[in-house]
């Protein structure tokens, strides 16, 4: 009986897999370990010290502001990209998902990582500033500083009333600085749910001034 061409299928045939791409500038051999669906090998001697990372951008200067002050300096890590996106990384990672209505800076270095962390988080930034910097009517707070005295100012209408806020600054030493930006919060009916800070000397007691509200510190020193 005759047969009409092409009424048996052919024996199907194994498909090569698709082999894939080399990602530019990855060894062919580590290739294979940026495959989609296979977890990059985690070399734990080569790991990111983070903490360390930091610490060698924070530069001690001894007698400054005055005799026997062993000053933090940070504008090694201002000037280091990767340690700023740290920092900024670090703190607006613990607070995505919380309700966060403003984040409070005080000046002048509280600013900078205030206003950064504020974008990052998607709120409004307010700055605490020192006496006359401000064009409006303020509250103004006065407090005592390990070596003198101080006055810190806020807009009376900088903040709604029940506003949650982060306070920021780069430094907790002994807490009195960063109480009094919480007090000017306070007196507008918002509530500090956190202060927030690069540096914290811990052997100075801030943490325990400022509580119960919770810090949260990059760097410590104890």
């Amino acid at each position: 009986m005759a047969v009409r061409k092409g009424t048996f299928a052919k024996p199907n045939k194994p498909v090569p897999a698709r082999s894939q791409p080399t990602p530019r500038g990855v060894e062919p051999k580590k290739a294979a370990e940026l495959a989609p669906g296979k977890p990059p090998r985690v070399d734990a001697a080569r790991m990111f010290d983070a903490q360390s990372y930091l610490r060698s951008l924070i530069r001690e200067v001894p007698d400054f502001p005055q005799r026997g002050v062993l000053f933090r300096d940070i504008t090694p890590l201002l000037a280091d990209p990767r340690g700023f996106h740290i920092v900024l990384d670090t703190i607006a990672h613990r607070f995505v998902g919380e309700q966060v209505d403003a984040v409070v800076g005080v000046e002048s270095r509280g600013f900078i990582f205030g206003g950064a962390l504020a974008a990052r988080l998607n709120t409004s930034f307010v700055p605490v500033r020192r006496p006359g910097k401000l064009p409006r009517g303020t509250d103004k707070v006065s407090y005592s500083l390990e070596y003198g005295e101080s006055e810190l100012e806020m807009h009376r209408d900088a903040l709604r009333e029940g506003a949650q806020v982060l306070v920021v600054d780069d430094l907790l030493a002994t807490g009195s600085t960063a109480a009094a930006a919480g007090e000017l919060v306070d007196r507008q009916g918002a509530f500090v749910i956190a202060y927030v800070f690069v540096i914290e000397l811990g052997s100075l007691g801030g943490r325990e001034r400022l509580a119960p509200a919770p810090c949260l510190s990059i760097v410590r020193y104890d």
